[in-house]
């Protein structure tokens, strides 16, 4: 029997000039990206591992293994890894012809 499940659905804050951009993502252990935001939303699917999700002005979050979140439109934010770093799936949509993220100081 098949089974379908849905992960997550979710609206769109942006409708038209969007790119869609799907990446799968190592990253290593004891590892924080730098600060940046994207001009989109993101969508993150856990496929191996932990991560920390840092954004600013909320609480830090941790994510494993067959858990996802969302990152929305424009919020600074950057993860960390621990000791078995991560593999994700990262789903992005965000305006056309934008940079896929903004480095913040």
């Amino acid at each position: 029997m098949t089974v379908f499940k849905n992960l997550l659905t979710t609206r769109l804050e942006r409708h038209t000039d969007t790119d869609v951009i799907v990446s799968h993502v190592d990253i290593p252990p004891h590892t924080e990206l730098p600060r940046h935001w994207h001009p989109g939303e993101e969508f993150v699917y856990v496929l191996q591992g932990a991560v920390t999700l840092k954004q600013e002005g909320r609480p830090d979050c941790l994510f494993h293994t067959g858990e996802l979140f969302v990152v929305p439109l424009k919020q600074i934010h950057t993860v960390m890894t621990r000791s078995e770093g991560v593999k994700v799936l990262v789903f992005r949509v965000h305006e056309q012809g934008q940079p896929e993220r903004i480095v913040v100081p």
